[in-house]
């Protein structure tokens, strides 16, 4: 049976408040942006890319809102679930003795995470746009990998800064 893990609740840290506020600031900017560029979009908008960042489905123009709407939802999300760390699966036990520095290193992964994938969104629905606007472009073959090892670098640094700190 797992233990129960202690329940703490931590007041966030300045530098965590920034990182929710700049998160919040791109989903702003990516609105503002929108709406900026709304007149000039054509009807049909790229809605998919492929492995090679090639255009392979194009939609409606309304879809170029979905990649902010989600990533309100995202920050919502996980801004609440930022929380309850104690909830978290933790590759280690946690402990009276270690719970204040596990949850907070929880806590910071999911925040990174937030500023991150919201920062892709934004750069994704920038690129739709730019190339509805008939613009050169995709999302190229580097992007993809670039974009991989950035998400699962935050989480491999964050995993082993867990697993190092187990005590």
């Amino acid at each position: 049976m797992k233990k129960v893990q202690p329940v703490l609740h931590l007041p966030k840290t300045g530098a965590e408040k920034m990182m929710d506020i700049v998160s919040l600031l791109l989903i702003i900017i990516n609105f503002i942006y929108l709406i900026s560029v709304w007149n000039t979009l054509p009807e049909q908008v790229p809605i998919h890319f492929n492995g090679k960042g090639e255009v392979d489905g194009w939609g409606g123009r309304v879809v170029i809102w979905l990649l902010p709407t989600i990533s309100l939802f995202l920050w919502f999300g996980l801004t609440i679930m930022e929380r309850v760390p104690h909830l978290f699966n933790y590759p280690i036990e946690i402990t009276e003795k270690n719970a204040v520095f596990q949850y907070k290193n929880a806590r910071m992964m999911s925040l990174f995470l937030k500023v991150e994938i919201i920062l892709i969104l934004l750069y994704t629905s920038w690129e739709s746009v730019h190339v509805a606007m008939g613009y050169e472009g995709g999302l190229g073959r580097a992007e993809l990998p670039i974009l991989l090892i950035l998400i699962l670098g935050s989480i491999a640094f964050f995993v082993i800064r867990s697993v190092r700190n187990a005590k």
